[in-house]
């Protein structure tokens, strides 16, 4: 009995289908509708962003090149997860390959830590423009500016990697349908045979030094920015500075808020139904990219009216 158990052959499955939100089959094509809209608008809103800023000479400043950057990284966040979701809805297409689902994890998970990364930078020039105007763009130049860039997508890109090998180690020999509309990490090394506890804690482990410690450093900067703003004596000169940090704070919250509160949703929200998660996972893959160029479009004077001078001027 024994020699029989230990002949028996573990097949580990190296192909998997990712099955959209399970329990809302019949409703594919209706969710699909605002996915299409939104990631159009999306797609338009960011690449409009990082052309206007390249070619537009008066915002080749440090805080448009890294709204430049920024937008990048929303491009590669939600064209990572969406147009898999789309083929799902339409065509039932939810076949991916093992390698396929790690090269998605491993994008979907560095574009987000490379995302909070920016966040942070973006917080430290506004922290250099209102406490140390003067030495704004001697301490930001061009080789700062490249070498925070180069470092926040590094940073994303190395903690994230070992992560391909941690996946790709473990055997899944329980089930290779997956309840969701794109790979991720633990979503994936829950269905493998044996233990996963150096995944969970490697994955805790990166979330404390990169997006936890970003979050710490932010509010960090922006006590210091506040404090600054509020000894200045001119009223004006206060409406103004919080003014210029109103369009990044947005974009923090937003950025955030749907990110933590879905931690806790998966941590503690056992009596939530699976497809309530996986909407909420979605809408935190698509709604940065999606909100992000509005909200600096409408909120920042400059590229408004970069935009306006793109569609409208030339037009004449």
């Amino acid at each position: 009995m024994n020699m029989a158990i230990a002949n028996i052959t573990v097949v580990s499955h190296t192909y998997f289908y990712l099955l959209g939100i399970p329990g809302l089959e019949d409703q594919h094509i209706w969710i699909s509708i605002p996915f299409v809209a939104f990631y159009i608008i999306a797609l338009l809103g960011n690449i409009l962003l990082i052309f206007v800023v390249v070619t537009d000479h008066s915002l080749h400043e440090p805080m448009y090149i890294f709204l430049c950057m920024l937008a990048a990284i929303d491009l590669v966040l939600s064209t990572t997860t969406i147009p898999k979701a789309i083929t799902i809805f339409w065509f039932n297409s939810g076949g991916i390959s093992l390698n396929g689902c790690t090269t998605q994890l491993f994008f979907i998970h560095a574009t987000f830590v490379a995302e909070s990364g920016i966040l942070l930078v973006m917080a430290f020039d506004r922290y250099i423009a209102i406490c140390y105007p003067l030495r704004y763009t001697m301490i930001l130049n061009t080789s700062v500016i490249i070498k925070l860039g180069i470092a926040v997508y590094m940073r994303g890109a190395v903690t994230i990697f070992p992560l391909i090998f941690l996946v790709k180690r473990l055997t899944f020999c329980k089930n290779n349908l997956l309840p969701h509309t794109y790979c991720e990490h633990i979503g994936l090394a829950k269905y493998a045979c044996a233990s996963i506890r150096v995944n969970i804690w490697y994955g805790i482990f990166v979330l404390l030094i990169t997006v936890v410690l970003d979050i710490f450093l932010i509010v960090a900067s922006y006590s210091m920015i506040l404090h600054a703003i509020f000894r200045m004596p001119s009223q004006d000169a206060r409406h103004k500075a919080l003014q210029t940090c109103g369009s990044h704070i947005c974009v923090i919250l937003l950025f955030y808020i749907p990110g933590i509160f879905t931690f806790l949703v998966q941590r503690f929200g056992k009596q939530i139904p699976p497809h309530i998660h996986i909407i909420i996972a979605n809408i935190c893959m698509l709604a940065p990219p999606l909100m992000n160029p509005i909200i600096y479009g409408i909120k920042t004077k400059q590229i408004k009216n970069s935009i306006y001078n793109l569609l409208f001027q030339r037009q004449k």
